[in-house]
């Protein structure tokens, strides 16, 4: 147990700046344009698919 809330923040702050950086890892680029700009969108199938909000590509 932390001998202080500080030391608890601290801790907390630590996990946020490891699970911000694993994410921006796995950000999505667009294959056609290379963007990050990217939304996930329900297809007709009910799958999933993406599309590029920057160019307008969409794949899935």
């Amino acid at each position: 147990m932390p001998a202080s809330i500080l030391e608890e923040v601290d801790h907390l702050f630590d996990a946020t700046a490891i699970r911000e950086r694993h994410a921006l890892r796995t950000l999505l680029n667009c294959p056609s344009c290379g963007s990050v700009h990217v939304a996930q969108v329900l297809g007709d199938n009910g799958g999933v698919s993406y599309v590029c909000t920057a160019c307008g590509h969409s794949w899935s």
